[in-house]
């Protein structure tokens, strides 16, 4: 291209640009976005502070729509709420639905963009509920089958940093959307027109709080009646929503009242107190870890902000000894166990035990010692929840499924009851978690697991990774042979196909490389198993530790990313 041609594409780039935006800023119904693209566009270079918002826009996929706040197609706004819920709408209005609710969290904007949603749905002519304040996301996800809806929507953006919101949703099974309901929602969105043409109503109604005494008593329903109580937790809700939920759900059950980390325990749209809201971050659960020392607490538990994940800390050493997180893997582990020996013990043995394919295969060698069955799925609810004859799922990112039944989701406040009722049975006996956890090692292997994430700015250098991964596969990786590769993207085993790569290595170590489905991030799963020998799990750990970290600079060095 000649420097002429080139500074004439330039040019056109620029018109093209600017004008997505005057076309935007004409529709746009929200006074704070239309000043926030006013004032870019008053900006010397518009066209650069423009290019990232109208250069791309928010592809709606089974996990809805997520992203930044902002002005433009490629941010979260009212716009963009408007345009997806009036796609929605034609999708469920072809398939004679009639009734949509609506939930949201306590993010900015969320009960704005929850009322614009409410007033597409109204203006269609479908009922819309909105429930009753910001709320956790599973009592949406219960409020759907509980209210008979033919949808759900919740706006949230789950663990996502605080500029970020989402919008998520649910079919009326009670499931999260997955191909090909993604792609048909997303051609109804293409196909929405002006704005001002969008039907709306103001006639929605707000559910009661019913509809959350509803899930609560639900809730407190998946601990057995009649066991140990005794049990001294601190919780914290990481400035999130499921603090009076949570408690609710605590007392109904019949536990002590948790001790709440202060400083987290409102709703805070700004996550003051953490980098990233996420329990799974560094430093997210220092302020739980440090209260638990000074309350002599049993058991840490956290939800993240719309209290679908949850996370575990426990106690190492003395009264006010060290503390560890445990990992999602060994929180999987745990409540699989506990679930499956409570329902032989009560005369319900059988269903099925699932996870996804980036999760620990320990879960596989449970099923089979409680003759169970056992499912492996893509990664995500929306095909945990899908198994026929679930009993119990979870995934490694601290998502867990207690109560198929009551909420086809993954959820934190559940998965926190269930916990507690483990580790109080565990109390009265004498033990703990990690004595459990030590247990199932000695049964079936310690397995360890770990991840390596790579956060980049360019999705383009993902793409290129995996792709070098594809053509060109390590030979060994961590010290040991890679015996197979599988390629995701082809399917197989049952599975559609999905962005990754699976790393078969000797003695039943596994690598899963795969793109994050809602951040700019690459994760590789990293698992090994090492056999306990004479009950010493200790030096199976350090074993275990240390063929981990060698894998890990291993499949970093593959990655080429650094």
């Amino acid at each position: 291209m000649t420097d002429g041609a080139h500074e004439h594409r330039q040019s056109e780039d620029t018109v093209d640009v600017l004008e997505l935006a005057r076309a935007w800023l004409a529709e746009d119904p929200d006074p704070a976005t239309r000043g926030e693209l006013q004032a870019l566009l008053a900006e010397p270079d518009p066209a650069a502070a423009l290019g990232d918002r109208f250069t791309a826009r928010l592809e709606f996929g089974t996990a809805g729509l997520r992203g930044a706040l902002g002005a433009g197609p490629n941010r979260m706004n009212r716009l963009t709420v408007l345009r997806a819920t009036a796609g929605l709408v034609a999708y469920l209005r072809s398939r004679a639905a009639r009734r949509v609710v609506i939930g949201y969290d306590a993010r900015s904007r969320s009960a704005d963009f929850a009322q614009d949603a409410a007033s597409v749905v109204n203006g269609a002519g479908m009922e819309a509920l909105l429930l009753p304040g910001p709320l956790p996301t599973p009592v949406l996800a219960f409020a759907v089958r509980h209210l008979t809806a033919d949808a759900g929507i919740m706006i949230t953006a789950s663990h996502n940093p605080a500029a970020d919101n989402g919008y998520k949703v649910y079919l009326g099974d009670g499931s999260q959307i997955v191909s090909p309901a993604d792609a048909e929602i997303s051609a109804e969105i293409d196909a929405v027109g002006p704005v001002m043409t969008i039907p709306r109503g103001d006639g929605w109604a707000e559910a009661g709080e019913d509809v959350v005494e509803a899930y609560v008593s639900r809730a407190a329903s998946v601990v057995a009646a009649g066991g140990p109580r005794d049990l001294r937790i601190v919780y914290t809700p990481l400035h999130g929503v499921g603090r009076d939920t949570a408690l609710a759900a605590f007392a109904r059950a019949g536990f002590p009242e948790p001790y709440v980390v202060a400083e987290q325990a409102e709703p805070d749209p700004a996550f003051p107190t953490v980098a990233f809201p996420n329990p799974e971050e560094p430093g997210a659960m220092d302020l739980a870890l440090a209260a638990a020392a000074r309350e002599q607490a049993d058991i840490v538990l956290a939800n993240d902000p719309d209290a679908d994940r949850l996370a575990v800390a426990v106690r190492t050493s003395g009264r006010h000894g060290r503390w560890t997180v445990l990992r999602g893997d060994e929180v999987g582990a745990l409540l699989a166990t506990h679930l499956a020996r409570r329902a032989a013990h009560a005369g319900r043995a059988g269903g099925v035990l699932a996870t996804s394919i980036v999760s620990s295969s320990l879960l596989c060698r449970i099923a089979a010692a409680h003759g169970m069955g056992f499912a492996e799925t893509l990664t995500g609810f929306k095909w945990i929840s899908r198994v026929p004859g679930l009993t119990y799922g979870y995934e490694e990112a601290l998502g867990y499924c207690v109560d198929p039944e009551g909420v086809r989701d993954k959820d934190g406040i559940t998965a926190a009851l269930v916990v507690a009722e483990l580790a109080a049975s565990l109390k009265a006996e004498g033990r703990s978690l990690l004595d459990l956890l030590d247990e199932i090692a000695v049964e079936h292997g310690l397995h360890a697991t770990d991840q390596l994430s790579v956060r980049v700015s360019q999705a383009a250098r993902i793409r290129a990774a995996v792709d070098r991964l594809r053509q060109g596969p390590p030979q060994r990786l961590g010290g040991r042979a890679v015996t197979a590769v599988d390629d995701l993207a082809a399917g197989g085993g049952g599975l559609p196909p999905t962005d990754g790569l699976r790393f078969h290595l000797e003695g039943g170590a596994r690598v899963i490389v795969r793109p994050s489905g809602t951040e700019p991030k690459l994760k590789c799963y990293l698992e090994v198993v090492e056999q306990v020998r004479d009950g010493d799990v200790d030096s199976a750990g350090k074993a275990a530790a240390a063929a981990l970290e060698a894998l890990r600079a291993d499949v970093g060095q593959a990655l080429q990313l650094s």
